[in-house]
């Protein structure tokens, strides 16, 4: 395994250890004093709560399997006088209309508290609502719960009375680990910044979409937001969907731009954006319109995710199978979240079965997502900028070898277009054009490969440096470009060279190889076309006035001592 994979196992061991003790945190709040349903029974809006509660024969106590079905579900519970007295309702937070509460004392006499669902507040156990009850006495040998439109059926199986809201120290234990693993959230934002301002790549805005989105989802559905913000219950309800589908979205749209082009089949890619868009309408209407068809609304709602984790499922995979990197980690990354998600859709689908919404796995597989999916998107920035620059490279190369003539290795016609102010700007301000005579009297009677060596030797005699630059126009013509104050005298020099060194390098030439060259100087902005054309009827005039010479716009014209640069 690589350091890189070792110290991400590392990481992902420490924080299953921390969030071991989250578990065990929330299990300890829980409290032995804390006392749930014996027996339920239903009802119609229209009914005397504290009637259907005396009627023996309406409650069913050997079924545990409580049903949503009726406009109202009352679950009772036995107090017993020598624990410690309940003092508020806690349940699973979900869309309702109204919370009735009795205290049923053992001669009959009942206090009863009504709190609309507008007015229920959210507890420190997190994804809970609570409601304070009527006056529990030792006297009290009941507490009966009537719930108004209940939309889930986890309001009604995770319900009881405790004496507090939240489990004291064990529970403020679980905010602060939950209140690190939250924090840890924040770093891939932070990272993703950075990857943003030098990648420019969508999937990266798609990832800090995702990871803010698992933020706020931490926050909303732990007692974090209500020791921070305490917010009405259900303001979190519809804040808890609507984020929900944010954040299957999200993913969908990350998922969709992180992949590598042609790593997934074109079908596959092309459904995820739609199903982004599904998950933002499924969570919109489902926080919007929690009662419509309520009794199998939120059975609904899960199934209807169900193509959702199909279409994805298919998409890792398939890129996997096309050998996708990038799947790879997200392979990974998704599979506690993928693994909630199964166990939300069965449990909510089935009857037979509680609902659980996995809040435990939840947390690891949001902070374990976001980090995985973190090195995803950091060994995907490596590969791009390593593509990149070996593109970068690649393309200096191509345009060197446009640049340069591949017989002689001098730079070309089209170097010094591009770079002629750019040399300016350095300095160079003497242009020479330099034209062998008679070449083609040694094409015609030696062949083009002595030609060719001629040139070759032609391009070593005009010595490159940092003050001279050297081109081969085409053909037997050759430019020279200088600065320096003797620039002109270095030029004539060059000129004077070719003859001896052609002669020592190029044997079975009989006469001298010569050349005539144009030189001028380069004044003010001049571009390098009109300087071409002064420097190449200077050229034409050594050339008409008997070859083997220079005309020079540069006065005076010094040669350099053999010894010079």
């Amino acid at each position: 395994m690589s350091p890189r994979g070792i110290r991400a196992s590392l990481l992902a061991f420490l924080l299953l250890v921390m969030l071991a003790h989250v578990g065990t945190g929330s299990t300890s709040a829980v409290a032995y004093d804390d006392i749930y349903s014996s027996c339920w029974a239903s009802g119609s809006l229209s009914e005397d709560v504290v009637a259907i509660a005396r009627t023996a024969e309406r409650w069913s106590c050997a079924d545990p399997t409580v049903s949503i079905d009726a406009e109202r579900v009352l679950l009772r519970f036995d107090i017993d006088p020598d624990e410690t007295l309940p003092q508020y309702f806690l349940s699973r937070r979900s869309a309702l209309e109204a919370v009735h509460l009795l205290a049923i004392d053992g001669d009959g006499t009942a206090r009863q508290v009504s709190v609309p669902a507008a007015a229920l507040p959210s507890s420190m156990v997190g994804g809970y609502l609570k409601a304070a009850l009527p006056d529990v006495t030792l006297d009290t040998r009941q507490v009966v719960v009537a719930i108004d439109l209940p939309s889930h059926r986890m309001t009604l199986e995770q319900a009881y009375l405790a004496p507090i809201d939240a489990g004291g120290s064990a529970s403020m234990r679980s905010l602060l680990i939950l209140a690190g693993l939250a924090g840890m959230l924040v770093m891939p934002l932070i990272f993703n910044v950075a990857f943003y301002r030098i990648l420019r790549e969508p999937f990266v805005l798609w990832h800090s979409a995702f990871t803010l989105s698992l933020l706020v989802t931490i926050l909303i559905s732990s007692g974090l937001s209500v020791a921070l913000f305490d917010p009405p219950a259900m303001t979190l309800n519809w804040m808890t969907a609507l984020v929900f589908g944010i954040t299957i979205g999200s993913g969908m749209m990350f998922t969709y731009t992180f992949i590598e082009p042609g790593q997934m089949h074109p079908v596959l890619r092309r459904l995820l954006p739609y199903c982004a868009a599904w998950a933002l309408f499924l969570g919109a209407f489902h926080g919007a319109f929690p009662f419509v068809a309520r009794p199998i609304h939120s059975s609904a709602y899960a199934a209807a995710f169900t193509p959702v984790l199909a279409i994805f499922i298919m998409a890792i995979v398939d890129a996997l199978r096309r050998g996708s990197r990038a799947a790879r980690f997200q392979a990974i990354a998704y599979a506690p979240m993928i693994i909630v998600g199964s166990i939300r859709l069965v449990t909510g689908v089935l009857p037979w079965l509680e609902s659980t919404d996995a809040m435990l796995m939840f947390y690891i597989g949001c902070v374990w997502e976001v980090l995985l999916t973190t090195l995803g998107v950091a060994d995907r920035f490596v590969t791009m900028k390593h593509e990149r620059d070996r593109a970068r490279t690649e393309a200096s190369v191509l345009e060197r070898l446009s640049e340069t003539d591949p017989l002689t290795g001098l730079l070309n016609r089209r170097a010094i277009e591009r770079h002629f102010k750019q040399l300016r700007a350095d300095g160079f301000a003497t242009l020479a054009i330099i034209d062998l005579d008679h070449f083609k009297a040694i094409n015609d009677s030696k062949g083009h490969a002595v030609g060719d060596a001629v040139l070759t030797a032609v391009a070593d005699a005009l010595q490159v440096s940092s003050n001279v630059r050297a081109y081969r126009l085409g053909g037997e013509e050759f430019m020279l470009f200088l600065r320096g104050d003797n620039a002109d005298g270095q030029a004539e020099r060059r000129r004077q060279a070719i003859s001896a060194i052609v002669a020592n390098t190029v044997p079975g030439i009989e006469r001298p190889v010569t050349a005539s060259m144009g030189l001028t100087g380069c004044y003010g902005d001049e571009n390098f076309s009109n300087v071409y054309k002064r420097a190449d009827k200077l050229l034409y005039e050594a050339k008409s006035a008997g070859r083997n010479q220079t005309r020079s716009a540069v006065q005076p014209l010094a040669v350099p001592a053999a010894g010079a640069a």
